[in-house]
């Protein structure tokens, strides 16, 4: 049964805890979408990737806006250009087919082999956008009325929906989806994922990194703490800079490449001798 279960380790740049381990292949093993909450910057996006790089499958993202309706993901039906290639008298007018536009959901379903499918951001959308989503994966199939075709998933995708939790999702799209948050990760586990993208740092930037880091997310009350990747490209920074590195709490050097907003740049500002 584990050999069935655990297709899904991580990769050697995404380090992954065993309970998101043991939901994610879960997910899978039940054709299950896994829905994923966390803060920004906690590897929700990353994990899609990882997982098509693990097991060797194409990766399909259809990133979510304000704007996005559930249709897009479908398909798209181009009436205005056939109407426009009716009027010039073009050829192929009477074949609809021509005019419509697989979106993101419709490319996983008819792909060739199992690919996997990344929602990202579901909760920017309208509150009623996950609503519309559900007959289409929980069946994995949809409806081309212009086609009469109805799309069926050659091969289920292994479908990753993120969301920030800036909204609340609908109750019934909750159930029909496995589910997992994902922590900010702890100073242990943070050190490991310097150590998978950085496997020869010195240990005083490590260690000085990490304690810098961890002292302006918890210490400042700031509109947008800094993130696992803002961490990761302070400290490419630092390597590249040359910069002494022996007391970076109190230093805070080049800053800007962990605060990204003016005001916190301000808050953390008076402590340091002006950031650099």
């Amino acid at each position: 049964m584990t050999e069935t279960i655990y297709k899904f380790q991580g990769t050697d740049d995404y380090i992954i805890d065993d309970e998101l381990k043991m939901t994610m292949n879960i997910a899978i093993g039940m054709n299950k979408p896994l829905l994923v909450k966390g803060e920004p910057g906690t590897g929700k996006t990353a994990l899609a990737e990882a997982i098509a790089k693990a097991l060797g499958k194409k990766l399909i993202v259809w990133s979510i806006k304000s704007t996005t309706k559930a249709q897009d993901g479908l398909y798209q039906y181009d009436v205005v250009r056939r109407l426009y290639d009716s009027q010039l008298g073009n050829e192929g007018v009477e074949d609809v087919k021509r005019y419509v536009k697989l979106g993101k959901i419709g490319e996983a379903f008819v792909s060739e082999e199992q690919c996997v499918l990344l929602i990202d951001e579901i909760d920017k959308a309208d509150l009623e956008f996950p609503n519309d989503l559900l007959w289409e994966l929980d069946r994995m199939e949809f409806y081309i009325p212009e086609t009469d075709e109805t799309i069926r998933a050659n091969h289920p995708p292994i479908v990753i929906i993120t969301s920030n939790a800036e909204k609340e999702l609908p109750d019934a799209f909750l159930r029909r989806c496995a589910f997992h948050y994902i922590d900010f990760p702890d100073e242990e586990l943070m050190r490991k994922i310097i150590l998978a993208h950085y496997p020869e740092i010195e240990e005083k930037l490590l260690e000085q990194a990490l304690d810098a880091f961890f002292y302006v997310r918890e210490y400042f009350e700031l509109k947008k703490k800094p993130s696992t990747s803002e961490l990761l490209d302070w400290i490419s920074a630092l390597k590249l800079s040359g910069l002494p590195v022996d007391d970076l709490r109190n230093d805070l050097p080049l800053m800007s490449f962990l605060l990204k907003k003016d005001e916190d740049r301000e808050t953390v500002k008076g402590i340091s001798g002006g950031l650099r």
